[in-house]
């Protein structure tokens, strides 16, 4: 039994003032971290041992499928340069240099490490599948560390790894890893929804992201609360209205027309009295293509056109050039691509490469502008745009994609479904990827099959932040005095309150509560503190305990008051029957975690 008196718990009254989002507040004012630097963080009391308990919940679920490794943090580059992601992670990587001189990084994933095991221990088919994970510290050098525990350079993640003969063995991998983190995420008390999402420098076929609505989330999720669709906004699609098209006017060719002062679409909308949907946009970019076998990266031109109504999404479109990063074109860039102002540039005229990333101009259409007539573009002139312009009659292009990012209340995409899509801040907790033999085949993992044929293993790779489980319970279950989190990752399940240490009758009373409980397996925390009751109960709000045995004037009648922290209402219980009221109110507390409807 653990007393208060005895522990370091440094509560504060105020949050730190750089405290934007509630977990972070509340984290550092009921003691469970602080910052040691920009997103470094200490993890004290009772913040270590919340970050156990849901680490344990995550190892008895992982255990079911798969086996703990525990891998170093500290690796060397030549892995990373066998997978190419040593240029790949960039600025994001940790690097630094043992004293001969040799390249080290800091672990930020482990798909290399986890490939070279493989690559050197499995030689038959008979020893796959296999899923091997570890709970471990990984580190990312974030340009911009933010909101507490949500976005620093120092966290703990649960990263999984599954080698399997072929495609239909990678698919059941990748079920048992949904099942898996539902029943994880579930156990935690988290209100999560799975959603289909881009997998970025990971690669692969497929991934899935689980997420919790939160407006403390920096990612947005685009859902059709009617059929349940759900995708980040990164990969979500959606069914757009049929647009009336303008009418042709003249010979129905591209007509020049002076707009003197009409840089934005919306002059450009009120100058041709017609709707944005009816513009072509340019977004104008210079892409990062990593270089090949030694050589050096190189810059390119790339022009995004799609509906005035509509934004680019990056992610979609380094995903369709297959380019490493997007930076906006300079002047001095716009005049040698397009011999024309910003404000003003159009696709009629260009010549776009052939492929991708090639030495001229890579010109990408949103598919939405597939199908359309006499729309208006810029004209690559200052004060001049052309009208009467059609899509692959007028302009080519080097590739057609979806580039765009959906805006809520637009139709939902699945066939024969009628809502509309729901656009909301959310924070990932865990991501699982289809990765294919991006890692397998690059750093040479090979196995023998049924016919000794030697074959390359398929991977996936699934990973859980640890830190954001905790950070997300808090985000969704708090409130003006603090927060509550579950049993099942609370630093206490109860804590019993004497509200008065000078009275004898009630510190008895107490320690015979607490003690009871105690034995009973029930992780219970004795507030002794000389304090008065009142500063006692704000704590007890504070922390992040689901429950509150008061022990005070009414004792002497046999009683005590439970407090249940999340409904904030109690229920007068008699001493003798207080183990298991509270018994009955943990195992409420466990079936409304995990029989709740995690979609």
């Amino acid at each position: 039994m653990h007393r208060w008196s005895k522990l370091f718990i440094p509560t504060l009254r105020e949050a730190p003032a750089d405290a934007e989002v509630a977990s972070h507040k509340y984290l550092v004012r009921a003691g469970y971290i602080r910052q040691l630097a920009a997103g470094i963080y200490s993890f004290l009391f009772f913040g270590h041992r919340s970050m156990l308990k849901i680490a344990n919940v995550v190892r008895e679920e992982m255990d079911t499928i798969g086996q703990e490794f525990f891998l170093p943090a500290l690796l060397p580059r030549e892995p990373w340069d066998q997978s190419g992601r040593w240029t790949v992670m960039g600025d994001n990587m940790f690097r630094l240099k043992d004293r001969k001189g040799a390249d080290l990084c800091l672990g930020m994933t482990h798909e290399e490490i986890m490939t070279t095991i493989a690559r050197s221990e499995l030689r038959s088919y008979k020893q796959l599948p296999q899923i091997w994970y570890q709970i471990q510290t990984k580190f990312r050098d974030e340009p911009r560390p933010k909101s507490g525990l949500l976005r620093v350079r120092q966290f703990t993640m649960k990263d999984s790894y599954s080698f399997d003969i072929d495609k239909a063995g990678l698919d059941k991998s990748f079920d048992l890893h949904d099942a898996v983190y539902r029943k994880i995420f579930t156990r935690c008390g988290l209100k999560f929804v799975a959603v289909e999402a881009d997998s970025g420098s990971m690669g692969g076929s497929q991934s899935q992201e689980f997420m919790v609505y939160t407006d403390a989330g920096e990612d947005l999720i685009a859902s059709c609360p009617v059929c349940g669709y759900a995708a980040n906004l990164e990969k979500a699609i959606s069914t757009l209205e049929p647009v009336t098209e303008m009418e042709a006017t003249g010979d129905g060719k591209p007509e020049l027309v002076s707009t003197p002062n009409c840089a934005a679409i919306a002059d450009v909308a009120a100058f041709f009295k017609m709707s944005p949907a009816s513009d072509i946009k340019c977004v104008a970019y210079m892409a990062l293509e990593r270089g090949q076998k030694g050589e050096p990266d190189s810059w390119q031109g790339v022009a995004a056109f799609l509906r005035g109504d509509h934004q680019v999404n990056e992610t979609k479109l380094l995903s369709a050039i297959g380019a490493a990063e997007l930076r906006t074109m300079v002047a001095e860039e716009l005049e040698k691509y397009f011999k024309g102002p910003a404000g003003y540039l159009g696709p009629v005229g260009l010549t776009p490469d052939a492929k991708p990333l090639g030495a001229g101009l890579t010109v990408v259409v949103d598919k939405a502008l597939e199908g359309r007539e006499n729309m208006v573009c810029g004209a690559n002139q200052k004060d001049y745009h052309q009208r009467n312009v059609v899509p692959g009659r007028d302009f080519s292009w080097t590739l057609a994609a979806d580039i765009r990012s959906v805006n809520e209340g637009e139709n939902c995409p699945t066939s024969s479904c009628a809502g509309k899509l729901v656009v909301g801040k959310a924070v990932e907790i865990g991501h699982i990827f289809k990765l294919g033999y991006k890692y397998s085949e690059s750093m040479g993992a090979r196995v023998l099959d049924e016919n000794g044929k030697e074959i390359t293993p398929i991977m996936g790779s699934y990973g859980i932040g640890i830190e954001r489980i905790l950070t997300a319970a808090i985000e969704q279950s708090n409130d003006a005095n603090g927060f509550w989190l579950p049993a099942s990752i609370a630093p206490f399940t109860v804590v019993v309150t004497i509200t008065n240490m000078t009275d004898a009758a009630l510190r008895e009373t107490g320690e015979k509560v607490a003690a009871q409980l105690d034995a009973a397996g029930i992780d219970v925390l004795l507030d002794d503190r000389d304090e008065r009751a009142g500063v006692k109960f704000k704590d007890a709000d504070l922390v992040g305990i689901p429950f509150r045995i008061n022990v005070g004037k009414k004792a002497a009648a046999g009683v005590v008051e439970l407090v249940t922290r999340a409904t904030a209402t109690s229920v007068d219980v008699p001493i003798a029957d207080t183990l298991a009221l509270v018994k009955e109110r943990v195992q409420e507390d466990y079936l409304l975690t995990n029989l709740a409807d995690a979609e």
